[in-house]
Order: C-alpha cells, then structure tokens, then sequence
C-alpha cells in the first residue's frame, strides 16, 4: 500500500469532517428515514390526538342589526290640522296612550248635527207607528155587516203607502250617519294600538296632514330581534328552529336566540348574494337599542356524542369517505375512515377508528 502524500490526506480528512458534520445535523434535526414507501419524511416533533367520544358541532356567523319585531306606521283617519303632539322619537309609550290630535272642532259639529237628525228621525218613527196603530183602530171598528157600505168609502182609503216603513228607514240612514261621524271624531285622534317605542315623528303642530299620512312610527321594542345577512354558502345550511347566540356590541355576554324566519330569496350586491335571517331572542334584555349591532352565531349541525377527532387530522374527504394518519408505536400509517358530521373543531368518525386511538393532528 502506498503512502498518502499531505495533499491527499488533507482531502480525506476534509470529506471525513463533513461526513460527520452531516450525520451529527440529521441527529440533532430528528430526521428520521421513511419505513414503509408510503410514509413520507418527517421530523421527530409530532402531535399527536386521542380519538375519543364527545360533542361535534358546525356554526355559521355573521353580524346582524338589532330592530323591533313590530312597527306601526301611526295615520289620523281624516284630513285636518294637528292640533297637539305629545311625544316624540325615543319615548316610550303604553297601549292606548294619546300620540297626536287634530283639531276637532268641525267633527265636533259634525256628529251634534248627525245626533240631532237622528233625533228627528227617531221622532217621526215614533209618530208614524202611533198613526199606523190608530188607523188598524179605525179600520177595525168600522167592519160592517154583510151588505153596508164598505169602510174605503167612509174616508180609509188604501194608498199603498207604508209611513212606518219610510220612517224605519230614515232612521236607519241617520244612525249610519251619527256612526261615520263619530268614526271621523275618533280618526282626529292617534292612540298607541301597543306599547312600544317612538322612533319617529313626522311634522309638528299647525302642520296640515292628509288621512292615512304616517305620523308616529312606533316600534314594538318590547320584542325584540336581530336581523342577519348570510352568504349563499352558509344561507342553505340555515333553518327556522336553530339555536343560535348573539352578543351585542361592546359586550361578551352570550345571549340566546334561534332562527325565526329565512328570507326565501336571497339579494345580491354584484358579487355576492345574501339571504336574510331573523333571530328572535329567548329572553330580551330591556336595554336593547334599535340599530345596535351584534355579532351572530348560528348552530346548523351537532352531534351530541360520537367517535371524533380534530378536524384537522382528516385529509382526503370526498363524501363520507376520509383519510386519518394513525400513530402507534413511532410508527404513522394512513387509514380509510367513515367520515360523519365535519365540524368547526372535531370531526365525526362514524366506523374505521377507535376511541382511544391516535392520529397525527396536522400532516
């Protein structure tokens, strides 16, 4: 064998340095060589899951816009000129609490005249039915014994004419008369019809106002709700009777509510198209403000309890199928799962994995 001249064992020595400086970074780094073919490369430093039994759920958010369940807009039900108003935007009022007043002078008058005519009326009634009762007297006492002159001819003439009924119906035409005036004298007028809360007020006093004209919007803030806008994507996971939260603006607290109506047709901006969601609340707190906003969250699946593990442990989903890397002595081997409900956090393993078992949480 023959001697190694410097140069040549100064290039030996070099790649033996490097050789180990090699193998010490594979050591330190924790690489560890694939065992099986389909096994791919990975670092010591895996995280690992227990499958295991419990609550799997899917919710949808958005943000929504706290408003009254009810608003009335409030009329007088004839023209005229507002007399009084006796609230304005933000007051909270009673059933039946006086809002706004025309003048009612004119109706006044009106229904004085109706009551009066209808007076009359009832007056010639009364004179109609005492003549007609005279006249049957009359008639009955001159029945004659076969062959006398008949009692037409004695000065009873059968005309045909019937004052009782004439005088009925007069009356009758003056009662409808007194009843439309008495509606007229009550449309000057504009009462709350429930309680709630004014959020606006149209005109002011002198102001001359036209029947069926809105007033006062009252909004029945007693019952609250939310009003949401979902995206197409989540909308046709979303159905009337699902529990939801709501928490309001500037709170942490979670508020319980459901889904109470599901715009059938959806609007679009352009690029999106979004469907409406009303939420009621289970218990409405008494210091809601209409407008407020709030953040919404709608629970559109749950399973209660079930074989599940991080949803990011499941890879390869197509139907009900998937794929989990099971763990078991340092050793990650990939196996079909059923798939069932894919949730925000767990999903469902319906068959093909074990409680207790565990899989690779990310890969």
């Amino acid at each position: 064998m023959s001697k190694l001249t410097g140069q040549s064992r100064a290039k030996r020595r070099a790649r033996m340095i490097g050789a180990g400086i090699v193998a010490a970074a594979a050591v330190v780094g924790g690489i560890v060589l694939a065992v099986t073919r389909d096994e791919a490369v990975r670092t010591g430093a895996i995280v690992v899951a227990k499958a295991d039994s419990g609550e799997v759920t899917v919710d949808v958010a958005t943000v929504g816009t706290v408003e009254p369940a009810t608003t009335r807009s409030l009329a007088f039900a004839v023209d005229g000129t507002v007399a009084s108003i006796a609230v304005r935007a933000g007051n909270r009022v009673r059933a039946g609490d006086t809002l706004a007043a025309l003048d009612n002078a004119a109706a006044t008058d009106d229904l004085a005249d109706a009551r009066a005519k209808l007076a009359d009326a009832q007056g010639r009634l009364t004179d109609a039915t005492d003549d007609a009762a005279e006249t049957t007297k009359q008639a009955t006492a001159c029945a004659r014994p076969s062959g006398t002159t008949p009692c037409a001819t004695r000065g009873f003439p059968d005309t045909g004419a019937d004052p009782v009924l004439n005088a009925e119906q007069a009356v009758n035409n003056a009662a409808k008369a007194v009843d439309d005036a008495e509606d007229a004298l009550a449309g000057t007028v504009v009462k709350a019809p429930i309680a709630g809360t004014v959020v606006e007020v149209a005109g002011s006093v002198g102001d001359q106002v036209r029947s069926g004209a809105t007033v006062i919007s009252l909004a029945d803030t007693y019952s609250m709700q939310v009003r949401a806008d979902f995206p197409e994507a989540d909308a046709g996971s979303l159905a009337e009777g699902q529990p939801a939260t709501v928490t309001l603006a500037d709170s942490d607290e979670l508020l319980d509510a459901s889904v109470v109506q599901v715009d059938p047709a959806g609007t679009s901006d352009g690029t999106l198209v979004r469907y409406g969601v009303l939420l009621a609340f289970s218990d409405s707190p008494d210091d809601l403000l209409v407008g407020q906003s709030a953040q919404v969250r709608v629970r559109t699946g749950q399973v209660t309890a079930g074989v599940r593990v991080p949803t990011t442990a499941v890879h390869e989903i197509s139907g009900d199928a998937g794929t989990v890397l099971v763990h078991d002595a340092n050793r990650s081997v990939e196996r079909a799962v059923a798939v069932g409900l894919r949730g925000d956090q767990y999903t469902e393993i319906t068959d093909g994995l074990a409680v207790g078992e565990q899989v690779v949480r990310s890969w």
